[in-house]
């Protein structure tokens, strides 16, 4: 099958460019080195040491004898975007290629204008270039469980039965974005369910959970392929950031009562889930929605596991609640519905001590890379970012499960 991935230089373009590869894929990736640019932008870098798109798949062929063709360029440019799609004709798009930080989205004006031009103007390229020069293709769009928000009812599938005055309809279920970067989410995935309808386009929206991990197979044949692992406020996710912040002796970073919760999942099974979707597409005018993610857990319930592995490496962790720079629901419902990629056969990687104790004990490794004034949060979604950190509210020795 020939598959293009979109932003294919990044945490899990990267990794699924050589995933698909292995198995017999024709692969092109896409980029504009965009997350490279905004951690430049910020002061920060990848907690890993990675190397250019172009070494990187001269790598990967010493390893694989196999070949990812690269292309650099921009989805907002619609001459770059459309030429592309013309010249490769992929069969399955996978769509990873946006700004993926809500806190980068709300530092200010600038940045939030930026989070929607770069997402929502480049996925109606993807979208257009498909109708215009591969309208059989399916599309695998990474969306986000964000996209949801926190409602007090269980979160369905992307889809909600209701029954008002009498009649019934299956509609979208409702949204509750919690950033400009989720909204950029919710406006891509309501411009994609147009363009099924519309124009008999197939795509799925995968509303993904907070991704966790550095490892997998393919990365794990020569130590330069592996994949960034950022841990810095914008782009950093929970489990990642807290494992960082175990290792280099920095409490880690509970926003507020620490009750928020979250779907996760391990980065093998972001893999396996795009497989799964790619290997069973969606019909022709039908715009599918998977929930992707194995587990929920609250921030403190994640913070107790990395306190006890990093204690079995011999960090002592201490566990912080911090002034929470975030808008949101601190105690709050959360049943998430995920059993649509189960059903298609995704054996799930789920969290233990011992899955965490590897994480740090890699984390160790880089850990002269770690640049500790990237860890505690400065942007705050009122206020934006002033320059000032949250500050410490309380100290706890174990944070208890909710």
């Amino acid at each position: 099958m020939r598959i293009l991935i979109l932003g294919g230089d990044g945490y899990l373009g990267w990794p699924t460019a050589m995933y698909f590869s292995q198995r017999g894929h024709e692969v092109a990736i896409v980029d504009s080195f965009l997350r490279r640019r905004m951690h430049m932008e910020r002061g920060t870098d990848s907690l890993t040491p990675i190397r250019s798109i172009h070494e990187r798949v001269q790598v990967w062929k010493e390893v694989s004898g196999k070949d990812i063709a690269v292309h650099i360029g921009d989805l907002t440019d619609w001459t770059f975007t459309s030429q592309l799609f013309k010249e490769f004709q992929p069969e399955t798009i996978v769509h990873y290629g946006q700004m993926p930080s809500a806190p980068y989205s709300m530092i200010d004006v600038n940045h939030a204008v930026f989070t929607h031009q770069n997402n929502v103007i480049g996925n109606l390229h993807v979208l257009y270039a498909m109708n215009e020069y591969t309208p059989n293709a399916h599309l695998v769009k990474l969306g986000t469980m964000g996209e949801y928000g926190q409602p007090n009812i269980d979160i369905e599938e992307g889809y909600l039965d209701v029954e008002h005055n009498g009649r019934k309809d299956r509609l979208p279920f409702p949204k509750l974005p919690g950033s400009m970067y989720h909204l950029t989410k919710v406006h891509d995935s309501h411009n994609i369910h147009f363009v099924c309808r519309v124009w008999g386009l197939r795509a799925t929206d995968l509303n993904q959970g907070v991704v966790y991990g550095i490892d997998t197979d393919e990365a794990k044949l020569d130590d330069r392929l592996i994949t960034r692992f950022d841990y810095d406020e914008s782009f950093g996710t929970a489990l990642n950031r807290f494992c960082v912040q175990a290792v280099v002796g920095i409490p880690l970073t509970v926003y507020g009562k620490g009750n928020q919760t979250r779907g996760y999942l391990n980065i093998r099974d972001t893999l396996a889930c795009v497989e799964l979707a790619t290997l069973n597409p969606a019909a022709a005018g039908e715009f599918r929605v998977f929930n992707q993610f194995t587990e929920q857990f609250s921030v403190a319930d994640l913070a107790t596991v990395v306190q006890k592995a990093a204690q079995a490496h011999g960090y002592p962790v201490e566990v912080a609640h911090y002034e929470n720079p975030r808008v949101e629901k601190e105690e709050h419902y959360y049943n998430a519905k995920h059993t649509k990629l189960l059903d298609l056969g995704l054996k799930p990687h789920l969290l233990s001590d011992e899955l965490v104790e590897t994480m740090i004990g890699r984390i160790a490794q880089y850990k002269d890379r770690i640049i500790t004034s990237a860890i505690v949060p400065r942007i705050r979604w009122n206020g934006g970012d002033k320059g000032k950190k949250v500050e410490i509210i309380e100290k706890v020795e174990h944070v208890p499960s909710k």
